[in-house]
């Protein structure tokens, strides 16, 4: 049921994503840049699959430090299972055996309903951490 995500499932996951509320695609997720990401990460992303159909996704990465997950989402057909809280506890299992000792997660300010998800699972607000962020390119 649970593997690892490959660059083929990435129309697949691509589609979930865009159905799933709380999930915001950009520019980083074009099949070139997850391709890139899966590469540099081999192993850490984890699909759900049940009857051949992708149900539920994560990626999953670290930067030597710090882990991180983007785009958790399961199918709603398919929540109420556990499917997230158990591909989440996979990806920090497998940070943790890399020596990664804590993981972040992004969520849009208004995502009520992801937010009471997390904290579900034990997560908790960093209130004293802000993001900022800006393009690369100047000009």
């Amino acid at each position: 049921m649970l593997r690892p995500f490959t660059l083929d499932d990435f129309d697949a996951a691509t589609s979930l994503w865009q159905a799933s509320e709380g999930v915001g695609l950009n520019e980083s997720d074009s099949r070139d840049a997850i391709a890139a990401y899966l590469a540099r990460n081999p192993g850490l992303s984890l699909v759900a699959e049940i009857n051949s159909q992708i149900v539920a996704a994560v990626l999953c990465g670290h930067d030597g430090r710090r882990g991180f997950l983007n785009h958790l989402a399961v199918a709603r057909s398919h929540r109420g299972q556990g499917l997230g809280r158990t591909l989440v506890e996979a990806c920090l299992e497998r940070l943790g055996a890399l020596g990664i000792p804590k993981c972040n997660i992004y969520l849009y300010a208004d995502n009520d309903a992801g937010a009471a998800f997390w904290r579900h699972l034990g997560w908790f607000d960093r209130a004293e951490l802000k993001v900022m962020q800006r393009g690369t390119a100047r000009g």
